[in-house]
C-alpha cells in the first residue's frame, strides 16, 4: 500500500447555504471570469500557486521504487516546475468547459480526498469550476466521447503558462478502456488520485502509484467497474512537441475505434 503523501492544502470547505444548484465545486463548471486588462501572474492567483505546490510535493516525496529512471523523471519534473513558479508566468483566461465524463468529476475528488494523494485532490478541487475539459481529437472517437477528457494545468493550453513542462488531469469514467497509443520525444509520467487502473493488463494500480511511459512506449489503460479514475499525469520534451504533441495508436486499435468498440 502507497504511503501517505504531504499535504500543502486544508479540507475543502463545502458550500453554505447560499451556494445555488449551478455554484460550488460539485456543479463541475462556471463562466469564466472575463479579462482584465493586465494579464494576471501566477502568484496573482493563490489557488493555482497551492496545486502547482501539490504536484511538486508529489513529485519530491512519491517513492521510485527503486528505479533509477523513474527518480530520475521525477526529480526533472520537480526541478523544472520550481524553476516555473519561480518564475511566475503569466495565467490565460481559459474558458470554462465541460465534456460528460465530467459529471463523474465530484465522486472522484470525494475518492481522492479519501485518499493517500488527498491534498492534490483538495487543491484541485477549489479550482474544479475554472477547469477546460477537453478531448485531445479534432474528432472525438464514438467509444470515448462520454468516458473521457483531460485538461492541462500548466503548458502550452493550460492556464498557466510554460513550454517546458505540461501538467494536468485525465478523467476517466467506470469501465473505460483508452486504446494503445504511443507519443514521440515525450516521457509522460501517470499518478492515479482517485480509482484503481491498469495499464497494458499487466497490473491494477491504486491511488498513489506512479507510471512512467518512455518515449514511443505503447500503452493501454482500463479503468475499474464501479468507479470513476482520475489521474494526474506530467509531460517533459521538446517545446515543439509539447505544444502540438499528437499520438500515434496502433493500427489495430484504430480499426477497433473507429467501429466504437
Amino acid at each position: 500500500m502507497a504511503a501517505e503523501l504531504p499535504s500543502m492544502t486544508e479540507p475543502a470547505q463545502k458550500p453554505g447555504p447560499d451556494s445555488g444548484p449551478d455554484s460550488g465545486p460539485d456543479s463541475g463548471c462556471e463562466p469564466a471570469q472575463a479579462p482584465t486588462s493586465s494579464q494576471p501572474r501566477l502568484m496573482d492567483r493563490p489557488s493555482w500557486v497551492y496545486l502547482l505546490r501539490e504536484f511538486e510535493s508529489l513529485y519530491r516525496h512519491g517513492s521510485a521504487g527503486g528505479s533509477k529512471l523513474i527518480r530520475s523523471h521525477r526529480k526533472r519534473v520537480r526541478e523544472t516546475l520550481s524553476a516555473v513558479i519561480d518564475a511566475n508566468p503569466e495565467i490565460l483566461t481559459r474558458p470554462c468547459e465541460c465534456k460528460p465524463v465530467s459529471a463523474h468529476l465530484p465522486r472522484a475528488l470525494d475518492l481522492g480526498e479519501r485518499g493517500v494523494v488527498q491534498g492534490l485532490a483538495r487543491a484541485l478541487s477549489r479550482v474544479s469550476d475554472q477547469l477546460t475539459w477537453a478531448y485531445g481529437y479534432k474528432k472525438v472517437p464514438r467509444a470515448l466521447e462520454k468516458k473521457y477528457a483531460y485538461c492541462e494545468i500548466l503548458g502550452p493550453r493550460g492556464p498557466v503558462q510554460s513550454d517546458r513542462l505540461v501538467l494536468g488531469f485525465v478523467l476517466f469514467a467506470p469501465k473505460t478502456t483508452y486504446p494503445q497509443h504511443s507519443h514521440e520525444e515525450i516521457e509522460e509520467s501517470y499518478v492515479s488520485v482517485a480509482g484503481a487502473w491498469s495499464e497494458n493488463d499487466v497490473a491494477v494500480y491504486a491511488p498513489g502509484s506512479l507510471i512512467l511511459n518512455r518515449p514511443g512506449d505503447e500503452h493501454r489503460i482500463t479503468t475499474a467497474d464501479r468507479e470513476p479514475c482520475l489521474l494526474a499525469y506530467a509531460w517533459i520534451g521538446p517545446e515543439a512537441r509539447l505544444t502540438a504533441p499528437g499520438m500515434k495508436m496502433s493500427s489495430t486499435r484504430k480499426a477497433r475505434m473507429a467501429r466504437g468498440i
